[in-house]
């Protein structure tokens, strides 16, 4: 299948919250036989490799499908688009569906330092890392990578933890809390400013989780 589509825009990268990434049909019965077992792993693996080693505009499907020893059909079969690939290895780092009822179950008053101890626990680990370093750094000249980020982490990460508070402009609330962890990121990990970029972990969250607080819970 020819890659010509790959950057093509999709109205929702991410998919709509809790469904499957979309499918773009059936490959034939010779290109799944290829893929062999553990084919979807070692695809999203692949992709996660290359997007955090190539960032997003050097990265194909061609090159996901070489990388994981199958054939570019069965990428898109799998994972639709490119940006459709892209938002599945982000995912693999946050898992919404997980966090987001760990976050707002428990004392209100403390939702702020619970979603900066995930934030910052995420960006720590040096396998989650990988995948969100390359999103960051293809997010500020790529359009469609900006869209993925926007997609993922704003509306089902962030805007629905603000939707399950009950609270007033929950959207405006929510990309504030973004605008500010996502600062953070790219102050510490991207271009790694000094002392932020060598701070104890626990020292950040005791800083951020106030700011989180307020912007998640105030009147």
């Amino acid at each position: 299948m020819s890659d010509g589509s790959e950057g093509a825009a999709h109205p929702d990268p991410a998919g709509p919250a809790g469904e499957a990434p979309r499918r773009r049909g059936r490959p034939s019965r010779t290109t799944a036989d290829e893929g062999g077992p553990g084919a979807r792993e070692r695809i999203l693996r692949a992709a996660r490799e290359l997007f955090a080693e190539k960032g997003y505009d050097k990265t194909s499907v061609r090159g996901i499908a070489k990388a994981a020893g199958v054939d570019p059909a069965l990428v898109h079969h799998y994972y639709g688009t490119k940006d459709e690939v892209f938002a599945a290895a982000i995912e693999v780092s946050f898992e919404p569906a997980a966090v987001v009822p760990a976050i707002v179950t428990g004392p209100r008053e403390e939702i702020g330092e619970r979603l900066a101890r995930f934030f910052i626990g995420v960006w720590e680990n040096p396998a989650t890392r990988a995948p969100l370093l390359a999103v960051i750094r293809s997010a500020l000249t790529h359009e469609a990578a900006a869209k993925v980020l926007r997609g993922f982490v704003l509306r089902r990460l962030l805007e629905r933890i603000a939707g399950e508070l009950d609270v007033p402009e929950p959207k405006l609330r929510a990309e504030l809390a973004a605008s500010h962890m996502i600062g953070i990121a790219i102050l510490r990990y991207v271009i790694r400013v000094e002392p932020l970029a060598s701070a104890d972990p626990e020292e950040i969250v005791a800083q951020v989780s106030p700011t989180l607080q307020r912007y998640l819970t105030q009147p």
